[in-house]
């Protein structure tokens, strides 16, 4: 029998030097998901071909240690040549994660191999259809269990991707049962950003109270433990005495679009001040007051582009003081089993 302890959530501290690329490999998608962050005015509209793919592969590649590879999208299947992108990020060393909607075009599960792919994702935002579809559109639960389904029985790692807000949080505790049921054994839990189609007027009304996320994240974490479900989900909010500490300075991260914009912070992807550009092959720096530029500040509020970029998101004490430090939005706990 487990012990209790091994159902509490730990924090997995940054690791210096560790290099995470999230290669946008297209924006454009089947899908017209209500809190989609991509941002075609910022992120662009064009695919990345592959040879440029390639390219920039090897640009972002370290041949003395393995890095971290999520292919993303939009919808990443949608590109014609995605099978051919994934060996070649094998053959530099990368561990590969591709995220998709579920759709799987191309005939993907034929395309690759299991074993030529680390971890193929998932997004569902709910436990049946009636929760989901009205996030992600009708007729999308179905046609990601169905293929999610026949992902695990080819024998492709799967995980499952739960993008978290006031439209379905109250659902939370079942997604375990329904992860259990169809195999999936790695869940990442995760915090709706104010950014894309969230970030417009009004979309505040898709954000979690800080009581409610404390109150129920947590708890489903748990309890997809107890079924044997290794769950990721975001620190969110740290507690008293906690050091705030952002990946910007420690982690390697790297959200690269296909418009050769290369952001080290999420939260900064719909404004153009992104650090780092690729430019005829070259990863180049950035001039002037960009993001990189704002990383090493201490506020009591935690996160200084949390405070810069979306400021409603924090709550103050009648003394002036922030009511929850918001943490790096890189920043994860886990529990393992």
């Amino acid at each position: 029998m487990q012990n209790i302890n091994d159902f509490t959530a730990k924090t997995v501290d940054f690791k210096h030097g560790e290099r995470n690329v999230f290669l946008h490999l297209l924006t454009q998608c089947n899908l017209a998901c209500r809190h989609c962050y991509i941002n075609p005015a910022q992120h662009g509209t064009n695919i990345l071909p592959k040879d440029t793919a390639l390219d920039w592969l090897r640009l972002f590649a370290r041949p003395d240690r393995a890095s971290n590879l999520v292919l993303l999208g939009g919808e990443p299947t949608l590109h014609p040549d995605l099978a051919e992108i994934i060996r070649a990020a094998k053959a530099l060393r990368y561990a590969v994660t591709v995220d998709s909607n579920g759709f799987l075009f191309h005939d993907f599960l034929q395309q690759v191999q299991p074993d030529e792919l680390d971890f193929l994702s998932f997004s569902l935002d709910g436990p049946d259809a009636a929760v989901n579809d009205a996030i992600r559109g009708e007729g999308v639960f179905a046609v990601c269990t169905e293929n999610l389904r026949k992902a695990v029985s080819l024998g492709f790692r799967t995980s499952l991707i739960c993008t978290v807000s006031a439209l379905n949080i109250e659902h939370l505790h079942e997604m375990p049962a329904l992860l259990a049921e169809l195999g999936v054994r790695r869940f990442f839990i995760q915090v709706i950003g104010l950014r894309g189609k969230s970030a417009v007027a009004g979309a505040n009304s898709l954000q979690v109270e800080p009581a409610r996320w404390l109150e129920l994240v947590p708890k489903t974490a748990r309890q997809a433990a107890r079924l044997g479900i290794h769950v990721t989900f975001p620190k969110v909010f740290l507690d008293k005495g906690e050091t705030f500490s952002c990946a910007g300075q420690v982690a390697e991260n790297y959200f690269v679009f296909p418009n050769g914009r290369v952001y080290r912070c999420p939260l900064c992807e719909d404004y153009p001040i992104h650090s780092l550009r690729i430019e005829n092959g070259q990863l180049m720096q950035q001039d002037g007051l960009n993001e990189d530029r704002f990383f090493s500040l201490r506020i009591p509020e935690g996160c200084v582009m949390n405070k810069l970029l979306q400021p409603d998101t924090i709550a103050y004490l009648p003394n002036g003081q922030p009511a929850h430090r918001i943490s790096c939005c890189m920043l994860k706990q886990e529990i393992r089993c």
